[in-house]
């Protein structure tokens, strides 16, 4: 029994020494194997997809929410007191400056002329009485025939009058003004909303009785973000400076996603920040001869923000991170990549701009950037200097 259990170790171990040499024999078989093959077995070159750099000019542009108003937004008020007998449009339709809007009743305004025409006569009554009043005084008062007082208290009376006659004339052009307000005109051209109040209405002075809106031009106001507001600002500083006017231009993308054919131009943008919005207020005007923009309608306004000339733009997946900052891996004439570090632009209609650090004529890497390596082997998929698919 103790010689039984001294021999069952030793064969465990013959065993295990049987099954190392084969493995070692089989590892140096696949090492001769391997021997034979192109690379010596390491990692075959990355496959990449590679763009040609071009020089090209480019424009970055932005889209803001905005909302349409007309140029000008015109209450239309009475100017007299009366009954409003009439309306002399259809509600909705257009109308000139100095087209007739509405009539009041002038009998109350004809009453009151010829009673400021009455008033008028009287004070022109009492100035010749005056007149003729003063010089017979004075005129006795270089004789000696009166007194001072009395030649001061005729002197009076002749001014008095005059004053009085001053006072209504004044009236006499009021009146005249009120009877011209019994009929009310349209201050601007553009489009006529609801009457505010029926035919037959007792009015006061200073009664909404409708509202113009001109259409044209339109005007979009909207709001930009304190970062392209800084640049608008120095926009408009530099124009300042050079005695120009503010004069950006502008597109417009209506609600249907359709671009408004005509341009239009940045008029005004706010010299202060909204502490509220973060943003600067700005507005942009727009031809509008065919009312196609309508005064409420939610809009987008398209601003070119900054213009690049010969510049190289990429793709922005072309663009990787390194600890030193952005690189673009160019592909040199060994066929290996090496990583050039850029200096980036803004980004224009999805492509980054890259103001530095490639140059045109080189052959960039767009696709196949994982786990690239500066001087890294690699294999040019498309087609040379062709664009590269996703």
């Amino acid at each position: 029994m103790p010689m039984e259990m001294f021999h069952r170790p030793m064969a465990r171990n013959g065993l295990i020494i049987a099954g190392l040499s084969t493995l070692l024999a089989m590892a140096g078989c696949s090492s001769e194997e391997g021997a034979g093959q192109p690379g010596g077995g390491g990692m075959p070159p990355a496959a990449v997809v590679v763009e040609t750099a071009e020089l090209s000019d480019a424009s970055v542009r932005h889209d803001y929410a905005g909302r349409a108003r007309g140029a000008r937004e015109v209450e239309v008020r009475a100017r007299i007191n009366g009954i409003l007998e009439e309306r002399l449009y259809d509600e909705g339709q257009m109308v000139s400056e100095g087209d007739a809007l509405f009539r009041i009743d002038r009998k109350p305004t004809e009453a009151a002329l010829q009673q400021a025409r009455a008033q008028r006569q009287v004070a022109e009554a009492n100035l010749r009485q005056a007149e003729r009043e003063w010089n017979r005084i004075s005129s006795l008062y270089e004789r000696n025939a009166v007194s001072e007082r009395d030649r001061d208290s005729a002197q009076s009376a002749k001014e008095l009058a005059e004053a009085n006659l001053a006072v209504a004339n004044a009236g006499m052009t009021q009146a005249e003004l009120n009877v011209g307000y019994a009929q009310v005109k349209a201050p601007i051209n553009g489009v006529t909303s609801l009457e505010d109040l029926p035919e037959g209405s007792l009015i006061d002075a200073g009664t909404l009785l409708t509202t113009i809106v001109q259409l044209d031009p339109v005007h979009v106001r909207f709001a930009l973000p304190e970062n392209d507001a800084t640049i608008r600002r120095a926009a408009r500083e530099g124009m300042a400076r050079s005695g120009e006017k503010q004069n950006v231009s502008a597109r417009l993308i209506l609600a249907d996603g359709n671009e408004y054919p005509l341009d239009g131009r940045i008029d005004f943008t706010a010299s202060t920040l909204d502490p509220r919005t973060g943003s600067v207020s700005a507005r942009a005007v727009f031809p509008n001869p065919e009312q196609v923009v309508v005064p409420g309608q939610f809009v987008r306004v398209r601003v070119e923000l900054q213009s690049f000339e010969d510049v190289i733009t990429v793709p922005e997946k072309a663009v990787a991170q390194s600890p030193e900052g952005p690189v673009v891996y160019v592909v040199d004439d060994e066929g290996k990549a090496r990583a050039r570090l850029a200096e980036l632009g803004p980004v224009s209609n999805g492509r980054q701009i890259v103001l530095s650090g490639l140059e045109a004529g080189e052959r960039f890497i767009v696709s196949g950037l994982s786990n690239l390596r500066d001087g890294a082997q690699v294999n040019v998929t498309n087609a040379e200097g062709g664009e590269g698919a996703d």
